[in-house]
């Protein structure tokens, strides 16, 4: 009975999700609600006879992946609030760029840069600088929309051979299912996925892009000082995490104090109205609130046993074909609860299907906006990108899923024999 009240107000908030537009309730608002009202149930009346404690156990191990989440994004969203601030990325795309470039070629570009940050950077941060370089050349809603696509597709692509890259990948790599060089096979599937979803989104733009020729503003040495810091803490976050196993939170959360009081150092001679520690309040808190709200929805799934009953999948289905339908099913239900469920059955497979399942989780989450991090990101950064809006994707997001799924099974076919 109450399994099936929790579950009928999980549904309720993703429906309320979809229909954000409509009803013009945010969605930050309902997702915190409903998170809230699952747990609070729980505390009630637990399930097979579970104590409190018990319940508040695995509570505060929700709790502590929320907290790891939104200290991160508001580590990374800080940094970006101030350089975007100050014009700085703006001022970068403007000395890079040429006079004009074509609509389809801005597509790729897009595309390869979103892929290739996101390899050396997390996702929230590659979402983040490659959605302002977008943003900064001011593009009308309907193309804009299908540059996010891809850029969400792309960032979740990007990371998926690296076990740096995403979380997954790391659990899957931790529990012995994959070597490093068994994912690196998975760059070119990625790429080649990538590249055919931009061909796609791209057909039909055959228009020209002129860049403005703006006044340059002068970059100042604080503004490059803190973007060094910005990336030395991506490069010291990777680094650190895989030669030390620090946890990438704790290294981004020094860099951001040492932002801090280098920027406190460089502007005590200049006469400035607004601290750097202020650039803490321009976060969209509506982002962060909702992952809060969207993380404490999954974290109840959990408790009912709806994430255990995926793995039944494997019953029915070859792990080949299982491991793409997971791949989908991990754009409505979070991936990592989903990949220690499937690793927790101890279920049977080699490794180019354990490859294939990295490469399911990692980039399936780009079929709806709310199956990633970087989609929720996107969303909450440009108002045109809605669930519904997202959803009028879905047809090409599938293709470029299939073929770069199809591919890295054929990749382990040729080098994993």
């Amino acid at each position: 009975m109450v399994s099936g009240v929790i579950l009928a107000l999980i549904i309720i908030a993703f429906v309320l999700i979809v229909i954000e537009d409509i009803i013009h309730v945010n969605k930050a608002k309902t997702t915190l609600f409903f998170g809230t009202l699952c747990w609070i149930i729980l505390f009630i009346s637990p399930l097979h006879g579970q104590s409190p404690e018990s319940v508040q156990k695995e509570l505060d191990h929700n709790i502590l992946e929320i907290a790891t989440l939104w200290l991160f994004l508001m580590a990374a969203m800080t940094f970006v609030a101030y350089l975007n601030s100050k014009g700085f990325i703006q001022s970068l795309v403007h000395r890079v760029l040429p006079n004009e470039m074509s609509e389809r070629n801005l597509m790729y570009l897009i595309g390869a840069f979103a892929f290739f940050f996101s390899s050396i950077s997390d996702n929230i941060t590659a979402t983040l600088i490659s959605l302002a370089v977008v943003m900064s050349l001011k593009l009308d809603a309907k193309k804009l929309i299908k540059y996010a696509t891809l850029i969400v597709f792309a960032v979740n692509s990007g990371g998926v051979s690296l076990i740096t890259g995403d979380v997954t990948t790391l659990m899957i790599f931790l529990a012995d299912k994959v070597t490093i060089a068994n994912l690196l096979l998975l760059v070119a599937p990625a790429a080649l996925s990538v590249f055919i979803l931009a061909a796609m989104l791209s057909m039909g733009m055959k228009g020209t892009i002129t860049f403005e020729k703006v006044e340059l503003r002068r970059i100042e040495k604080t503004d490059i000082t803190i973007a060094c810091i910005f990336v030395s803490t991506i490069v010291a976050t990777l680094m650190f995490s895989v030669w030390y196993h620090i946890p990438p939170l704790l290294t981004f959360l020094f860099g951001l104090s040492l932002m801090f009081l280098v920027a406190q150092f460089l502007m005590r001679k200049k006469d400035v109205n607004k601290k750097i520690i202020d650039y803490v309040r321009e976060i969209e808190y509506d982002t962060l609130l909702f992952f809060v709200g969207v993380l404490l929805l999954v974290g109840a799934m959990k408790e009912i046993g709806v994430l255990n009953q995926f793995t039944h999948l494997y019953e029915v289905l070859a792990p080949e074909y299982a491991n793409y339908f997971m791949g989908i099913l991990s754009a409505a239900v979070d991936n990592v609860p989903l990949t220690a469920a499937l690793l927790k059955a101890d279920i049977v497979m080699d490794t180019r299907q354990w490859l294939t399942f990295t490469y399911a989780t990692g980039v399936g989450g780009s079929m709806l906006i709310i199956g990633s991090a970087a989609g929720i990101i996107a969303m909450s950064k440009i108002k045109e990108l809605t669930f519904v809006s997202y959803l009028r994707m879905f047809m090409y997001l599938m293709i470029a899923y299939t073929i770069g799924y199809s591919s890295s099974y054929l990749v382990g076919c040729l080098f994993l024999n």
